[in-house]
């Protein structure tokens, strides 16, 4: 009985099923958005909600029967886990002041198309093993923050006081600048002078106007291609390192799987499964001498 549970939860019709339910259950939470859609047909949407909630509740049954007479493995798999947590939090009698958890709970439903996509799977699991790796990464950007944060209010705070006259100003001046939003005005700012570019909205601010046409330049343009163009690209090439690795966890994996399913299998069955693979081979390689000789002819 478990074997056909497994089968049906295995196949591809059923996994397709589910990512649409997932979908279904986005779209009804985005709709419950709408107040005036609620008041002409929230009881529709309350019920297609429980609909799915139940739905879920069904697939979580269905493979926890797959596993036979080890229930328990179902939560050997940390995408079960999180699926179990998200359902088992829908039915909690929670209300008043927590209705805002019941409701992030709905919301995260959504992110089921994680555990129903194998693809998406390794992805996210490129992004939390490259964490480790990232807070490298963020230190040495905070680093760079803190020490341009500190130049720029020693050298722009007395002329530009609303972008660098703190270090928690400066700092979230250097954020936006990194962005690449707008940093062309806070360097025309410091290039110019405040008395003639960027303080026409605040003609009354205390400051002390001066330009530096030479250090403003160095300053930006220096902390653009070593925050944007290098510090940004490390955090890709991390991520690109985990996905790398993933992949290599996730072809061992399948492999191992391969070795499993080969020794239930007899000898006779094995001969048959080489025989099939040999008829493969030998039909692709007369395909390809059929265009060999195709391309061959004048």
């Amino acid at each position: 009985m478990a074997d056909k549970i497994k089968k049906i939860v295995d196949s591809k019709i059923f996994q397709y099923f589910i990512i649409g339910v997932i979908l279904a259950a986005g779209v009804i939470v985005g709709l419950e958005t709408y107040p005036g859609l609620m008041n002409t047909h929230g009881d529709l949407l309350h019920l297609l909600d429980h609909i799915v909630l139940y739905i879920f509740v069904l697939e979580i049954l269905l493979k926890i029967a797959s596993k036979g007479s080890k229930p328990w493995e179902y939560f050997y798999d940390g995408w079960n886990v999180f699926d179990f947590i998200i359902v088992a939090v829908c039915f909690m009698p929670i209300g008043g002041a927590y209705i805002a958890v019941l409701r992030l709970a709905r919301i995260l439903r959504v992110f089921r198309l994680v555990s129903a996509m194998p693809k998406l799977q390794i992805l996210v699991g490129a992004l939390l093993k490259s964490i480790p790796s990232m807070s490298y990464v963020g230190i040495l950007l905070f680093l760079l923050f803190y020490i341009y944060a500190v130049i720029g209010t020693f050298m722009f705070g007395q002329n530009d006081p609303i972008h660098f006259g703190s270090l928690q100003t400066s700092m979230m001046t250097l954020f936006k600048t990194i962005t690449l939003e707008g940093w062309i005005d806070f360097m025309n700012i410091q290039y110019f002078g405040s008395d003639i570019y960027g303080y026409e909205s605040f003609p009354d601010a205390a400051r002390t106007p001066s330009a530096h046409p030479i250090a403003a330049p160095v300053y930006f343009v220096s902390f653009i291609l070593l925050g944007t163009m290098i510090m940004l690209n490390l955090f890709i090439g991390v991520i690109i390192n985990g996905m790398e690795e993933t992949n290599k966890e996730e072809e061992i994996k399948e492999l191992a799987k391969i070795r499993e399913q080969l020794k239930n299998i007899s000898v006779e069955e094995e001969i048959n499964l080489i025989a099939e693979d040999l008829n493969k081979i030998n039909e692709s390689l007369k395909l390809l001498k059929n265009r060999v000789n195709t391309a061959n002819k004048p």
